[in-house]
């Protein structure tokens, strides 16, 4: 491939909308180009790298006997409606009607197609286990895309399928799956990447990992214990609070004038905001009801564990008059209305704390909820935090980091396949309903998440098993007649070598073929001058410039191999 004829444009500048380094490099590289809110076009870099990491992920698929197939992106509202989620998804299900009012959906996961392709198939326990695959387009109508290709609307993605007729065969598997995931992003390039416990979310399911590779760019939040090697996912994390005990004071109203915010309160009353307690409130997606949800002053709500409790998608609420709800005066005494109340673990065995009075500009001093508060019922809603206790080995250890979730496994159990009435017999002639597990990796993400762990300055640092190209040949002065001659020899012979070469034959200064040649990011670099010819040799550099070398015009093409082979030693 000659650079000459390469659609795209490489330049200088780093665009303002771009918030992370990754983003920035593969737009200014010509590796892809903004079209709508969350949808990208590829160009040919970025398309030669994904289909290198596909190469990848169907080895490893294929290596512990996933079969490839393929299902729609436009499906039947029906499918949906069977496993329940047509209604449960939120918006970024996309539905929409054909020409002939026929309800659909754009597939944004595929465990209902994965479910209709193999359910007569599976009819009979002879044909368990079994694994199907694909790597499809999919859409999902991402709230608040950012980041490039890290969080999108459309995107590509490898979803594998697993079906077993037990449990215990399906946890074999799963623990095959995530072998098969660790070698993956190895032949990636970022062996760095931990496995975490996650929350399954709107898959389902007993069990799920996720695969996160850590960076101060990441969208997700994992605690990780420096002591015992604890690791999760923030939404799935238990927060542990220890209150200590105290004799208790006197319950007082106090008139707060103005004084909204926790922050407010607390510098107010004098008091720390670990001993106060505040109201979030929300309401239920599916019906509107309220939902008040008392937690210590000092942590956050994990939403996730909100929603996993009430079974429902939320929202912030909208609090009108006559709500019975007075905002930034909400609290736990005696407090009485038309909704759903929630107390998180962080208050329990609380005392002498300060809350809202329920009465316009009054707060309460000397709450003890173990005496003021005897009915609460006590659920773990908060968010895990910095230092905050282990889950494992309970020591004040966790550490909180950024990270991206690059591919994520579920434990489905049989939350598909009863919902869609898929079974088989088994031996004495009894139906069974099969166990399924899920396995996801956005092949996109993935190559961004490479290009922002392995980068410089001035471009990505492609590893060798996904770059675009093996080699980029660099042709300085192709007006000099003996410098192009021996440079096109070169390619001609890299090309029947069997080496992906891209080619830099233009007329342009040194300077801008090496930027250019750094936003490529290609391993191998060889560099055919005036001045290296008149010495007799070329120069061969490494894009992470480990390796900087002349080698004579006739070893040229052996060093190149040898590099290209992943032999150094010369």
């Amino acid at each position: 491939m000659k650079i000459g004829k390469l659609v795209g444009e490489r330049f200088k500048e780093r665009p303002s909308d771009c918030s992370i380094d990754s983003h920035a490099l593969m737009v200014r590289g010509g590796y892809m180009k903004y079209v709508a809110n969350g949808i990208y076009s590829q160009y040919t870099p970025l398309r030669r790298v994904c289909r290198k990491i596909e190469g990848i992920i169907r080895e490893e698929m294929e290596a512990i006997d996933g079969q490839e197939v393929q299902f729609p992106v436009a499906l039947p509202a029906s499918l949906w409606e069977e496993s329940g989620r047509y209604n449960s998804v939120g918006s970024e299900l996309l539905r929409f009607e054909d020409r002939n009012g026929s309800r659909m959906v754009l597939g944004m996961t595929h465990e209902e197609a994965a479910v209709q392709l193999v359910r007569e198939y599976g009819k009979s326990y002879a044909k368990y286990p079994f694994m199907i695959y694909q790597i499809q387009t999919k859409f999902r109508d991402e709230a608040r895309p950012r980041a490039g290709l890290i969080r999108v609307r459309e995107f590509t993605m490898k979803d594998a399928y697993s079906f077993h007729t037990s449990q215990e065969d399906m946890e074999e598997y799963y623990e095959k799956c995530f072998r098969a995931y660790e070698r993956i992003f190895e032949r990636a390039g970022i062996p760095e990447t931990i496995a975490v416990a996650s929350d399954s979310g709107m898959m389902g399911g007993s069990l799920s990992h996720e695969f996160m590779l850590l960076t101060p760019a990441g969208e997700d939040s994992i605690a990780v214990c420096e002591e015992c090697g604890y690791k999760s996912n923030v939404e799935s994390a238990a927060s542990i609070i220890r209150n200590e005990s105290e004799p208790f004071k006197e319950l007082s109203l106090v008139y707060t004038p103005d004084i909204h915010t926790i922050e407010e309160v607390c510098e107010f009353l004098k008091s720390s905001r670990e001993k106060s307690c505040k109201a979030v409130v929300y309401q239920k997606c599916s019906d509107g009801r309220l939902v008040v949800l008392f937690i210590r002053g000092d942590l956050e709500v994990n939403e996730t564990k909100v929603r996993n409790w009430l079974g429902d998608e939320i929202r912030p609420a909208d609090i009108t008059e006559d709500s019975g709800l007075h905002p930034g005066y909400i609290g736990p005494y005696h407090l009485d209305g038309d909704f759903t109340v929630l107390y998180d673990d962080s208050l329990r065995g609380g005392c002498n704390l300060s809350c809202g009075g329920n009465t316009e500009e009054h707060h309460y001093t000397g709450l003890c909820m173990e005496r003021d508060c005897p009915d609460a019922v006590y659920h773990d809603f908060a968010k895990i935090k910095e230092n905050g206790i282990c889950p494992e080995c309970k020591k004040h250890s966790i550490k909180i980091s950024r990270g991206i979730e690059v591919g994520n496994i579920f434990q489905l159990g049989k939350k598909y396949t009863e919902s869609m009435e898929m079974k088989y017999l088994d031996k004495e002639g009894k139906e069974h309903y099969p166990v399924m597990g899920c396995y996801g990796i956005g092949i996109g993400r993935l190559a961004a998440s490479v290009c922002e762990a392995h980068h410089d300055e001035y471009g990505p640092v492609w590893p060798a098993a996904i770059a675009p190209w093996q080699v980029h040949l660099c042709c300085v002065r192709p007006d000099n007649r003996e410098v192009k001659e021996y440079a096109d020899r070169l390619y001609e012979e890299m090309t029947n070598a069997g080496i992906e070469v891209i080619y830099d034959d233009r007329s342009i200064s040194a300077g801008v073929m090496f930027s250019e040649a750094d936003l490529l990011g290609v391993p191998v670099r060889v560099i055919v001058s005036p001045r290296n010819m008149k010495e007799g040799c070329c120069e061969i550099v490494t894009r992470d410039k480990r390796i900087q070398k002349k080698a004579a015009l006739d070893e040229v093409m052996a060093v190149t191999e040898a590099l290209v082979a992943g032999n150094h030693a010369f």
